[in-house]
């Protein structure tokens, strides 16, 4: 492949994905300038893996790659500890005409739902991530950890259910 085919399937399979390869990076590193190392990274790796890729979902590929390089940097860069991130994008959803009373209550909910994805079992909270945050279809989650749908929706019940229960008993 020449180096202009090659700029150009990177920029048609790995540039549009971006933003969500460095969300994903983000939920598992627990910060954004390790995520921004890891997609870095994956990206040289998807570059040098651009004529494997075989059509299908890009982005299920590209997260595949961010997923893997996630879990390599971490265990060159970290002992296994619990990952909070510092992801408060979603703060600015709160609705800029909410009372302050009603932004503080949205805000510490934000922050509360933030920890209590933060805190569930890493395999959790990946297909919780993938799935609620991303939009990845099972499909494209069972591609991206290399499980079968199944295990995908086994996963989800299961994250979703352990978070409802953290939920409620910070609110108890």
């Amino acid at each position: 492949m020449t180096d202009e085919r090659i700029a150009t399937r990177f920029q048609e399979i790995v540039m549009p994905h971006l933003d969500d390869a460095l969300s994903l990076a983000r939920w598992l590193t627990g910060n954004r300038d390790d995520a921004e190392d890891v997609v870095q990274d994956a990206c040289l790796r998807a570059h040098g893996a651009l004529d494997t890729y075989a059509g299908g979902s890009a982005r299920a590929w590209l997260l595949a790659i961010v997923r893997n390089t996630a879990f390599t940097w971490l265990a060159k860069n970290r002992r296994k500890t619990l990952v909070f991130t510092d992801d408060e994008t979603h703060l600015d959803q709160i609705d800029p005409d909410a009372t302050p009373e009603a932004a503080l209550i949205a805000k510490t909910d934000a922050l509360a739902l933030n920890r209590a994805i933060a805190d569930l079992p890493e395999q959790f909270r990946e297909a919780l991530v993938l799935r609620d945050l991303q939009g990845l279809s099972y499909k494209d989650i069972a591609e991206t950890c290399g499980v079968p749908i199944g295990t995908v929706m086994s996963r989800l019940t299961r994250a979703r259910n352990l978070l409802l229960t953290r939920l409620k008993e910070g609110n108890a």
